[in-house]
């Protein structure tokens, strides 16, 4: 393993969890759980399927440690199953905006004017994103929060970069909208 990619701590329980430690591996979980447990309701939008997903991540990552080279952190490695786990499961409800509705959609992009929020908390903020639509949540979510391109966001939801950007401009102009709302009430 790398052990450049992250300290010889996190070197030594990914070690012990290959050996089967469940110790180790309660403390892997101790240490990751509460990012990915974020990064899953964020995609998904819903408490008790981020719980599900979490644990079926875990499993999975502890099932499929061997595989783990440690050319990028555990915790990047263990982000990106925990992503994959919440599109698996979002394809699976079929609820990704349909190709067709993302063309028909025009490409203008909403005013990157955001200015005037500062009165809205960081929760008010979390909340609007939370009721977008789920494939917009989960495009601005990979893009702005994960940090993924539109070309990486293409492929992993097998989408074309276009309906990627398509979805991302109409996700801020409605999350802007929301906050607007907001804004309008307090």
């Amino acid at each position: 393993m790398n052990k450049n990619s992250y300290t010889e701590d996190q070197a030594a329980l990914v070690n012990a969890c290959m050996q089967g430690d469940t110790k180790a591996q309660f403390r892997i979980y101790q240490l990751y759980y509460k990012a990915m447990y974020n990064v899953a309701l964020r995609m998904l939008g819903e408490s008790a399927e981020a719980e599900d997903v979490l644990q079926e991540s875990f499993l999975s990552a502890f099932e499929k440690l061997h595989t783990f080279k440690g050319e990028v952190t555990f915790g990047a490695w263990l982000k990106k199953i925990v992503i994959n786990r919440c599109l698996d499961l979002i394809k699976s409800r079929r609820a990704l905006i349909s190709l067709e509705a993302a063309q028909e959609i025009s490409e203008d992009s909403p005013s990157e004017d955001y200015l005037g929020y500062k009165d809205l908390d960081i929760k008010d903020v979390k909340n609007a994103i939370l009721e977008l639509p789920e494939g917009y949540r989960v495009v601005l979510s990979l893009y702005l929060i994960e940090g993924y391109d539109h070309d990486e966001i293409s492929q992993i939801l097998q989408i074309s970069n276009a309906t990627s950007r398509t979805q991302y401009h109409r996700a801020k102009k409605m999350l802007a909208n929301q906050l607007n709302n907001l804004k309008a009430v307090s």
